[in-house]
């Protein structure tokens, strides 16, 4: 059997010092993440970051840069890959809906996040949140997609 982890994207966006963050249900827990997701077949990470976001906030996510591509076990044993981007978000789009595990999507800011963490989905939230307002910023530019035959995306 071949070990494989998975691969999810995750969406780091501030505006006036707070960050959006979901309220979901996950493994009979509420838990706080940021909007997040696996990645799809046949999907670039660029588009499944955009596509979660949607998804989970009902927002158009534009990202700007990433800020880190971070490897983490979880205590059960399962493994993820997690690349996080960050940019911006518009206003809610009318008419949209969340996935069925998200209660809500809304802003915090750092003291709440910090009172919440024991309810983080994963370490991983914290850490996003403190490479993003260390300034930690690397060009989209840097990821690649190739179709089969070897030729760009």
């Amino acid at each position: 059997m071949i070990w494989t982890p998975h691969v999810t994207v995750a969406a780091v966006v501030e505006h006036a010092g707070r960050y959006l963050l979901v309220e979901e249900r996950s493994d009979g827990r509420v838990v706080f993440n940021q909007p997040a997701g696996h990645l799809d077949p046949n999907e670039s990470l660029v588009d499944a970051v955009i596509r979660e976001v949607r998804e989970e906030t009902g927002r158009v996510f534009v990202p700007e840069a990433l800020v880190g591509v971070y490897l983490w076990t979880h205590p059960a044993g399962e493994t993820f890959l997690r690349v996080a981007f960050c940019g911006t978000v518009g206003e809610r789009l009318p008419g949209s809906t969340l996935d069925t595990e998200i209660i809500d999507a809304r802003w915090f800011g750092m003291d709440e996040i910090e009172a919440l963490r024991a309810q983080h989905r994963s370490p991983l939230v914290a850490r996003c949140i403190a490479d993003h307002r260390a300034g930690v910023r690397y060009p989209l530019a840097m990821l690649q997609r190739l179709l089969p035959d070897g030729r760009d995306a």
